[in-house]
């Protein structure tokens, strides 16, 4: 019977690499989108986001049958739980990329605002933490869940610097620019909200390897 929980696991394992992968990509695309305007690449990441939600239930249904069939204790049974909480957070990274996309087919037609420059140093950094969040749950990597949770001061400020430009230097100068203004302001404001994600998917690592909570406590780190 053990082997067979542990070829299951292996699944599990596997299904929620996949779903990471799947967020990764539409971060990276809807941002490319917002780069190009290209409607079209938006338009694909919203169409997409129908198998991650499919995803979404195969996952929540092996992690609920391999409960109910193989009452995991201690370590593994953190494994099956925080790999069902890892899952809901990567089904809304996923939302927050289309979101982005519909932001992105808003502004589309309409002439750049500005040069974009810390919208896409926040994406890659947004990109980087899910990366690292989804390697730290596969291999166990205390550090690297870490290294995440540390890496979200860096977002935040990047969004404030946004929000900071566009409604000091653009929209109180000129409220002509609010619709152009706008979007973008969301846009930081998703990306911004996908790091908060992913350090929830760090911290739950934190917790499933050493039984920590770190959640709300920074210091504990």
């Amino acid at each position: 019977m053990q082997r067979h929980f542990d070829d299951e696991l292996k699944e599990l394992h596997k299904e929620v690499l996949t779903m990471g992968v799947l967020a990764q990509e539409a971060i990276f695309k809807s941002v490319e989108a917002l780069k190009n305007r290209d409607k079209a690449l938006a338009q694909e990441v919203i169409d997409a986001d129908s198998r991650v939600d499919e995803l979404e239930l195969v996952i929540d249904e092996r992690c609920v049958d391999l409960i109910a069939r193989y009452q995991p204790l201690a370590g593994d049974l953190r494994f099956v739980t925080i790999g069902m909480k890892i899952n809901a957070e990567l089904e809304r990274i996923a939302d927050l990329a289309v979101d982005i996309s519909q932001r992105v087919l808003e502004v589309a037609d309409k002439p750049l605002l500005k040069p974009l420059i810390d919208i896409p140093k926040l994406s890659s950094i947004a990109q980087q933490m899910v990366k690292d969040a989804i390697d730290a749950f596969i291999n166990k990597n205390v550090g690297l869940a870490r290294k995440v949770v540390l890496s979200d001061p860096q977002a935040d400020s990047l969004r404030n610097e946004v929000q900071r430009e566009l409604v000091n230097d653009y929209m109180t100068r000129d409220g002509k620019t609010a619709d152009r203004a706008v979007p973008l302001l969301l846009i930081a404001r998703h990306l911004e909200r996908i790091c908060d994600h992913a350090t929830n998917i760090a911290e739950d690592v934190i917790y499933m390897v050493e039984a920590k909570v770190v959640k709300h406590r920074p210091q504990e780190l």
